[in-house]
């Protein structure tokens, strides 16, 4: 009963946001990523995807809006983790799982912001932003990192939209909350297997570079 009350409760809160920022536009986009990223329940994705079935045209401007508000939100974890170092990042994981992430950071911090950023719920992308801020990432380094893992995951969530409809958010959710570790290693695979690329294909420019006489 008194989750059901809840639940009600961050309904009708939700609503009233949205129905202030809904007039704004592209503008009330941006402001309802911030209030989401920053841990104030809005309904985003919901928001994005009427938008954009709405007027498919202007995707792009929804894309960059809700990314470019999503980075400037999750400022707000990224500084609680960097103000209050171990013991924050602790009170929700374990030593075991701090030391992994802290493995992931060291190795690629870029990627390890950038890959939770790019998937939907219920991915635990603050327990990554939380991380962020108490590894010390540098925070020009942590905006880019999530701006372009939401640019991905909105365009891609916005071509879907355009292509399947408002309704494939909920059917996305569902997916990810029934198969999210095969979700996220398949991401991982696309992204060894680009980077893997890229580097094949550096090394074979340089190879083809006419040598300059002596």
């Amino acid at each position: 009963m008194a989750l059901h009350a809840i639940k009600h409760i961050l309904a009708r809160y939700s609503h009233f946001i949205w129905s202030v920022l809904q007039p704004l536009g592209g503008w009330g986009l941006f402001l309802a990523a911030i209030l989401d990223a920053a841990a104030f329940a809005v309904p985003v994705d919901l928001a994005f995807a009427g938008y954009v079935y709405g007027h498919p045209y202007k995707i792009w401007i929804y894309v960059l809006a809700a990314a470019a508000g999503s980075a400037l939100g999750c400022l707000v974890p990224y500084g609680i983790g960097r103000g209050g170092g171990e013991l924050v990042l602790l009170n929700h994981i374990d030593r075991h799982r701090f030391e992994r992430i802290r493995d992931r950071f060291e190795k690629q911090e870029f990627f390890a912001i950038m890959v939770p950023a790019m998937l939907p719920p219920p991915t635990p992308l603050k327990l990554f932003l939380l991380a962020a801020g108490v590894f010390e990432m540098r925070p020009y380094l942590f905006l880019l990192s999530v701006f372009a893992g939401r640019v991905v995951r909105f365009l891609v969530l916005g071509f879907l939209v355009v292509r399947f409809g408002p309704g494939i958010v909920d059917m996305v959710t569902a997916v990810m909350a029934h198969h999210l570790v095969w979700v996220i290693v398949a991401f991982a695979v696309l992204i060894a297997l680009g980077v893997s690329r890229m580097i094949l294909k550096s090394a074979r420019s340089a190879k083809e570079e006419p040598r300059q006489p002596a």
